[in-house]
């Protein structure tokens, strides 16, 4: 940072800045761990010395917090993908269950956004269509913030809710799905080869919150790649121009993930996702009537405290998912 050109480059100097601000916040946390471990110890040494029953609660207090803090940095260590650092983008589309689903679509993105507001993270609004009746038909999101991506990947699938419909006038219980999508925001020029006739672009009027420019004028732009019928939209940007631009780079950031997927699945022979909104497909379940349950049907991960997992308390079921997929590896391996 003190070289004369460091500032040359903003771009570079900004990512220079973010690595050390990652590096010492490191620092910090093992300074805080290796003198919360030292307490607990003076503490243990005192209360045999003093024979003080009163002190047990102080070294669990001091103990609770130290293992929070010692799970959070080893989940941090799992975070080792590619794109894992990067920002994140997030898609939800509403599924079978009509109104219900997009009621629930628009329970997630709450959920979601209360997540990322817990961890200090920003989301923006890239595409937003409402539910006829109610929530959300389908909205995409980004999440900026360190390692923003390596955490929500997990949240990819389809995600059920179960519950008595209050748009249901016989108070009958139902089913509803809604499906998350979730890529890295990948800034750097991918080496893919997209061809012009393999895209259909639609330009659109932009439906959701964005102040007097929106609405105004066509400038949300829809791309369908049409090979492998992937479908990508932005309206966020104030021109036609800039909304295509950011279509195209996360179009790009799709296929190359599916390149990726491909070549992993050629490798270990393992069959693709099922991409099907509704039964059968999905990655957890959040049920609300008769009983409260939210559990994880890949790690076996479950609370029955939803309320506090739709207020954005899902770490349980991100942490599960990257020692589920960390152990998975490490058998790969051997």
């Amino acid at each position: 940072m003190e070289e004369p050109d460091f500032w040359d480059d903003p771009e570079s100097s900004q990512e220079s800045m973010k690595t050390l601000k990652a590096l010492k916040d490191d620092v910090e946390t093992y300074a805080v761990l290796k003198e919360q471990y030292e307490e607990i110890e003076t503490l243990i040494e005192m209360a045999y010395e003093e024979n003080d029953a009163s002190l047990i609660l102080e070294i669990q207090e001091t103990l609770d917090s130290f293992i929070a803090t010692f799970e959070n940095i080893r989940i941090r260590t799992l975070l080792s993908g590619e794109y894992d650092k990067n920002d994140a983008i997030v898609t939800l589309h509403a599924g079978a269950g009509g109104t219900e689903s997009c009621d629930w679509a628009g329970m997630l993105y709450r959920m979601y956004t209360r997540w990322a507001d817990k961890k200090g993270y920003t989301v923006e609004v890239l595409d937003y269509l409402d539910g006829e009746e109610a929530g959300i038909k389908s909205v995409t999101f980004e999440v900026r913030g360190e390692n923003a991506y390596g955490y929500l990947k997990s949240e990819k699938g389809v995600h059920r809710l179960v519950r008595i419909s209050p748009f249901n006038a016989a108070g009958k219980r139902q089913t509803s799905f809604v499906s998350c999508d979730v890529m890295p925001d990948i800034e750097e020029d991918l080496d893919i080869e997209i061809r012009e006739e393999d895209l259909r672009i639609d330009t659109y009027r932009s439906s959701g919150a964005g102040g007097q420019h929106i609405n105004k004028t066509s400038s949300a732009v829809r791309i369908t790649h049409l090979p492998t019928n992937i479908v990508v939209q932005c309206q966020n940007e104030r021109s036609q121009f800039q909304n295509k631009d950011k279509a195209m780079q996360m179009l790009k950031a799709k296929l190359y993930l599916l390149k990726q997927q491909e070549n992993a699945e050629k490798v270990s022979g393992i069959r693709g996702e099922v991409k099907e909104i509704g039964w059968g497909n999905q990655i957890r379940s959040y049920v609300m009537q008769p009983y409260t349950m939210v559990k994880d049907h890949r790690t076996n991960a479950e609370t029955g405290n939803v309320d506090s997992v739709m207020d954005g308390n899902i770490d349980l079921f991100i942490n599960a998912y990257l020692k589920w997929i960390a152990l998975g590896t490490k058998q790969e391996e051997a």
